[in-house]
């Protein structure tokens, strides 16, 4: 008699209202979670593709380790800046750069020009022989004489001077030339050097030539075969 709805069910209008409500509440319900899933995957991405915090650790890390600060040096602490010590530090500065620096500078430049004016006429004019080899080694153990003067060394040699006996080498590495002057100076021997360029090769193919030394490169296998020959 009253249908399906009754006097007291809901009407048919009002169930296609509810299920409307129904849909709009979970398609805003999907469009949320939907919305969520999308910004926590995108969070993670970022996340995942965020690697700045852990180059900047990384880079921090290498910057100040333990192992670096073993390597850096503490500025000094100034010693000369007081009432007592200043003044002679002043003395000590106009005595080094005022009176010793020109006297051994002078000394320096005197002992070239006699260096190479007997040595040029020797090398140029005599015959090679016993006489120029002789004069030449001289020359050369005077000029290194002059330079530990120009440097006021005061060298002390222990034990007995090396003689020399045929086939006789002395090995010392990492040698500089300011170790050769001072052993040259007391005694003339020749060596075996690395062959270096500018002022240092002039004076290896010009002046320390006349000792007998032997120049390689250490970049090429032929001149070390011919040092094994020599």
């Amino acid at each position: 008699m009253f249908g399906s709805t009754g006097l007291f069910g809901p009407s048919a209008s009002e169930l296609d209202s509810f299920e409307r409500q129904a849909e709009d509440l979970y398609a805003e319900w999907s469009a949320a979670n939907a919305q969520a899933d999308y910004s926590q995957e995108h969070s993670l991405l970022g996340e995942l593709l965020d690697v700045s915090q852990v180059l900047t650790e990384g880079v921090s890390a290498i910057v100040d380790d333990n192992f670096t600060r073993c390597f850096k040096c503490n500025p000094p602490d100034a010693w000369n800046w007081n009432i007592y010590l200043f003044p002679l530090w002043c003395i000590g500065v106009v005595v080094r750069y005022c009176i010793l620096f020109p006297l051994r500078f002078m000394l320096l430049m005197a002992g070239w020009v006699v260096f190479l004016s007997l040595f040029i006429p020797v090398h140029f004019i005599l015959r090679p022989g016993r006489l120029r080899q002789s004069l030449e080694t001289w020359l050369v153990g005077f000029m290194c004489g002059v330079f530990v003067a120009s440097w006021t060394g005061v060298v002390k040699y222990h034990g007995p001077r090396p003689s020399r006996r045929p086939n006789q080498v002395f090995v010392a590495n990492h040698t500089s030339m300011i170790d050769f002057i001072v052993l040259e100076q007391m005694t003339v021997f020749a060596v075996i050097m690395q062959k270096h360029t500018g002022w240092v090769g002039l004076l290896q193919t010009t002046i320390l030539e006349s000792l007998g030394c032997i120049w390689f490169n250490r970049t090429e296998a032929k001149d070390r075969a011919l040092v094994t020959e020599k």
